[in-house]
């Protein structure tokens, strides 16, 4: 695994490229964008277990933290903008272009959780993305008018422009958890949802603790995401072979439901569902067995259509 970087107008995308074994830079490869989820960074599952496996299968596979998150660069932090989450898979797409190893016209997406929605997105409108795999995607946009946004959308759009008003007049940036601290505190506080409750497991415990993952938003630019919709014209523009992997333990995030959608949506002529059946959207992440499930179909979706 090497550190990288890569441009984007302004700043600079930290990255890690894995290589596959015996990798020899006079071949051509084709290579694999791997994005990791919402709140995450690079070292977490996209790269360390996704990103592993896919370059071990022979694959050049890029996992970058996104701009204004982790080790990238993007001033103010903790942005999750969608239309900039978007943009981050072209600069990785005019990053792996450069590399004298990489096949330009074999170049896949894979997008964990809420960035599974982003590589569905991002994929419909960059035509250098020529295959789709998401691991229990969600519609970030979706998540935002109901459950982030308290299930009423105009008004918490009124109490982001509030904010967004103070912090103009000077007032202290508002950094929001999107977790609670512990899974002791979500259990104390009545929380009772599958998905709150492993995703602070994987967060803030050893599991899946990262000095860069910091599951934490800026809220005063949390407007964009409650108008934007990751399938918007799916059925227009999305075309490229897909792979939705989900897991059929459903929680409050919605990827459940989410990939079903998108799977009825998407133009895509070769589409493919693959549902972990009796395991959780965290458990997808990280755990030996449902990991398996979905790289046992990830793997061969991806050289057959790159």
């Amino acid at each position: 695994m090497q550190s990288v970087t890569f441009k984007t107008l302004n700043w600079n995308v930290a990255a890690d490229l894995y290589l596959p074994p015996n990798f020899d830079e006079n071949k051509k490869y084709a290579a694999i964008i791997s994005a990791h989820p919402i709140g995450s960074c690079k070292e977490q599952t996209s790269g360390n277990v996704y990103g592993k496996a896919l370059a071990d299968a022979g694959f050049v596979v890029l996992a970058f933290d996104a701009s204004f998150q982790g080790a990238s660069g993007g001033d103010i932090r903790f942005i999750e903008d969608p239309t900039l989450r978007v943009e981050d898979f072209r600069y990785a797409c005019d990053y792996l272009v450069t590399l004298p190893y990489v096949d330009e016209k074999r170049i896949g997406v894979l997008g964990i959780c809420g960035v599974g929605g982003y590589a569905i997105n991002a994929a419909m409108t960059e035509r250098r993305i020529k295959a789709v795999g998401s691991v229990t995607g969600a519609n970030y946009g979706r998540l935002w008018r109901e459950a982030f946004g308290n299930w009423s959308p105009i008004g918490t759009l009124e109490k982001i422009a509030e904010q967004r008003t103070a912090e103009a007049r000077g007032a202290e940036l508002q950094i929001n958890p999107f977790l609670p601290p512990s899974v002791e505190a979500a259990t104390a506080a009545g929380i009772k949802d599958i998905d709150v409750l492993e995703a602070t497991e994987y967060y803030k415990t050893p599991r899946g603790e990262k000095p860069n993952g910091a599951t934490s938003y800026l809220y005063s630019r949390s407007s964009a995401a409650m108008g934007w919709d990751a399938f918007y014209l799916a059925e227009v523009l999305l075309t490229q072979p897909l792979m939705i992997v989900i897991g059929d333990k459903p929680g409050g995030f919605g990827a459940y439901r989410d990939g079903l959608e998108i799977m009825r949506r998407a133009r895509s002529e070769k589409k493919e569902l693959v549902i972990a059946e009796g395991w959780s959207h965290y458990e997808l992440y990280d755990q030996p067995e449902p990991v398996k499930i979905a790289l046992d179909r990830l793997i061969p979706f991806y050289q057959e259509n790159l």
